[in-house]
């Protein structure tokens, strides 16, 4: 299932969605070369967030092939910056795309119960929220770890317990054969995370890379968690008051 839009409108222009929006296709341009191999390969080396090289759990010298023709050499001094850094890079145009589209789709809702700057922070938390549990499944990992999912798994999680009965148009897809559907969020968000859920389980104690996919299900907690204090029940209560107003408006017009 893929969401293609929300039937909620935001009473507010989403300044810090598209602030994060242009700080991801900046890292993507300016720092990651549109995913040329140079760069790309430069950046997951220097930015991603590599478990056992920041835990001291992978031996310094280990070599990490990130592209048929480049590798990272741990050098056991990685910073703890990389549990920001990370969550603003990408692996390819369909990771970079497929995570700014799900951003775009239900971030301004959220970003409308509690204002920008609160915005921003809860973004952060729930990726470091992301980071931590990917840590967790895997202490030692040696495989570069780049990508905005966590964060973006959170505030998911957080439109899910906001708005859970709004109507979310879904494109479906049945073999050969797709279509769209308005599915309750509760219901779309819910099995996004079951999904992420039951494909990281195969995951635990894998030394091979692939899809975080406890960084997902870790940030759809934090979400779910975060937005009960981060939120401002007064923006959620003119919320409501300005969409019966506009309702009411619609049905005199």
């Amino acid at each position: 299932m893929f969401p293609l839009r929300d039937i909620n409108p935001a009473l507010h222009r989403p300044i810090a969605v598209m602030l994060i929006l242009l700080v991801n296709a900046g890292a993507w341009t300016l720092v990651q070369g549109f995913g040329q191999d140079l760069p790309l390969a430069r950046s997951l080396c220097e930015y991603a967030l590599i478990p056992g090289e920041l835990l001291r759990l992978a031996p310094v010298g280990t070599v990490i092939p990130v592209s048929p023709n480049f590798a990272c050499q741990l050098e056991g001094d990685a910073s703890a910056w990389t549990l920001v850094t990370h969550m603003f890079l990408h692996g390819g145009w369909f990771h970079i795309i497929g995570n700014m589209w799900f951003l775009w789709v239900f971030g301004d809702n959220v970003e409308d119960a509690m204002g920008p700057l609160r915005f921003v922070a809860f973004y952060v938390l729930c990726g470091l929220a992301a980071a931590a549990a990917q840590i967790a499944s895997d202490p030692g990992a040696a495989v570069p770890m780049v990508g905005a999912s966590g964060a973006i798994g959170g505030v998911m999680g957080a439109y899910a317990r906001l708005y859970p009965r709004t109507q979310v148009i879904t494109l479906i897809f049945l073999g050969f054969y797709w279509t769209t559907v308005a599915i309750p969020a509760f219901a779309m968000l819910g099995y996004w995370f079951f999904i992420q859920l039951i494909s990281g389980l195969p995951a635990l104690g894998s030394t091979s890379g692939g899809v975080a996919f406890w960084a997902h299900v870790g940030g759809f907690l934090a979400g779910v968690l975060l937005i009960g204090p981060m939120h401002r029940p007064d923006y959620l209560i003119r919320r409501a008051q300005q969409m019966e107003r506009r309702f009411f408006d619609s049905r005199h017009f």
